[in-house]
């Protein structure tokens, strides 16, 4: 027991330190690019720290789990938005960008909306998962392009010394590797300590591991908001969902066609979209005067719905 809470201790202290050393690395790097700190987000951090849910629905859809590789990429979403960017609000409120409103709010709306569509048939086909990907890579390529072609302005701080493009690349892989060691060191322990503790599979499975997988997020989007890149924190759970409902579900369904579980469509996917369609509303200001913000009680409110579902879930299968 020492030993797990020994891994615990040590992987939280990786992990704080890692998320700072990501986000720095991120925050550098999109300034040498000539790209903004939200698209940095949106690609890099949102699509890095989602590696860990591509691996694992890769693997489920090669030993036929389907359910399992749709529930992982969904649930991931649920507690992007939930979990993640209700914490990081209730410690800093997220100021939304203008290009979050016009471009990659609608976009996530409307790939969420064609995957409930995929759905309601009870299965994801190989040629739904193919359109999964093309839509991916149209959407990176035109977003990557539009935002060379136009590169928005950004201003190094004042006080604040250059750092080498070497460097930044350096943290930023080094950062990002290091981030999931992290957690990974992170959710053994838990695992192992609440079996020491007579805790089921089952709730370890729903509870520590599901957490424990999206701290790379958390991690990195609570330093990005402390430190005042608010795009890179919203731009990093957008592209991780964005990253989940494309790329994670597309490639499990392009390795074997998925038949859906009934509670896949009517629990996550309804939840997932509400959360979407709520943290649109949260985004969009009711005054075109004011700048669109996450506050601290819309985070709060998150986190309400985050508990909400966990509960819902754990009774609905014990």
């Amino acid at each position: 027991m020492l030993l797990d809470i020994l891994y615990l201790a040590i992987g939280l202290i990786l992990l704080v330190w890692s998320a700072d050393k990501f986000v720095d690395g991120a925050s550098a790097t999109a300034r040498y690019l000539g790209l903004s700190p939200l698209l940095i987000g949106i690609v890099i951090v949102g699509f890095g720290t989602s590696t860990p849910e591509m691996l694992v629905s890769a693997s489920s859809a090669l030993d036929g789990a389907s359910g399992l590789a749709l529930g992982n990429a969904y649930g991931s979403n649920i507690s992007n938005i939930a979990l993640i960017l209700g914490v990081t609000a209730m410690i800093s409120p997220i100021l939304v960008a203008k290009d979050v409103l016009k471009k990659e709010l609608p976009a996530l709306l409307a790939i969420t909306a064609l995957s409930a569509y995929f759905l309601t048939d009870a299965t994801v086909t190989q040629t739904e998962a193919v359109i999964l990907l093309v839509i991916f890579a149209i959407y990176m390529g035109w977003r990557i392009w539009e935002a060379r072609k136009s590169p928005d302005a950004i201003e190094e701080e004042e006080n604040q010394a250059p750092v080498s493009l070497k460097k930044s690349v350096f943290w930023l892989v080094v950062g990002l590797l290091l981030l999931m060691a992290s957690s990974k060191l992170m959710v053994v322990g838990a695992v192992s300590l609440a079996k020491e503790l007579g805790v089921s599979d089952l709730v370890i499975g729903l509870t520590i591991v599901a957490v424990g997988t999206s701290l790379p997020e958390l991690a990195s989007s609570i330093i990005a908001a402390r430190k005042g890149e608010s795009d890179l924190a919203l731009g990093n759970i957008v592209g991780s969902n964005l990253f989940n409902t494309l790329v994670v579900v597309g490639i499990a369904g392009v390795i074997s066609p998925m038949h859906v579980e009934p509670d896949i469509f009517s629990r996550d996917m309804l939840v997932m979209s509400a959360l979407t369609v709520l943290l649109a509303l949260c985004c969009y200001p009711f005054s075109r005067k004011k700048q669109g913000k996450i506050t601290r009680f819309e985070g709060f409110l998150l986190i309400l719905c985050f508990v909400g579902y966990t509960l819902y879930l754990l009774k609905s299968v014990i």
